[in-house]
C-alpha cells in the first residue's frame, strides 16, 4: 500500500486551497474544532488515523492472520497516540535500515577491491 503521508496531505490541503493557514502538527484539544486551525489539525490527524486503522484491518483480513504493525517516521508518535493498531513504534526504522544497507554494501565493495 502506498498512501500520501501526514505532512504531504497537510501541505496539499493548505497549498491547494485559498486562505487556509499553515498549522502545527499537534493533537487538537477536540475532534470538533472551534476554529480553522483546529479543524485542519483534527481532520488531518483523525482522518489519517482512520485511514491507517482501515488499511491495517483490511490487510489483516486479506492475509487471514495476525500481523505486526510497526509505526515509523517523524509523525509516528503523534499517530500512535491515537490508535491501538500500531504494535511497535520506531521513528528511525527507515533510516536505520538505510544505514545497515550502506554498511553492508560498503563492506562488499571493499571485499571486491
Amino acid at each position: 500500500m502506498i498512501c500520501p503521508g501526514f505532512k504531504i496531505s497537510t501541505n496539499a490541503l493548505i497549498e491547494s486551497t485559498a486562505m487556509l493557514p499553515k498549522v502545527e502538527y499537534i493533537k487538537p484539544e477536540r475532534v470538533i474544532g472551534t476554529n480553522t486551525a483546529h479543524c485542519i489539525q483534527s481532520g488531518i490527524l483523525y482522518g489519517y488515523v482512520g485511514q491507517l486503522e482501515y488499511l491495517v484491518k483490511k490487510a489483516k483480513d486479506e492475509l487471514n492472520r495476525p500481523c505486526l504493525v510497526i509505526g515509523t517516521g517523524g509523525m509516528g508518535e503523534l499517530i500512535a497516540s491515537e490508535t491501538d493498531c500500531i504494535d511497535i513504534l520506531n521513528p528511525t526504522l527507515t533510516l536505520s535500515g538505510l544505514a545497515m544497507l550502506y554498511k553492508m554494501n560498503s563492506a562488499q565493495l571493499q571485499e571486491e577491491r
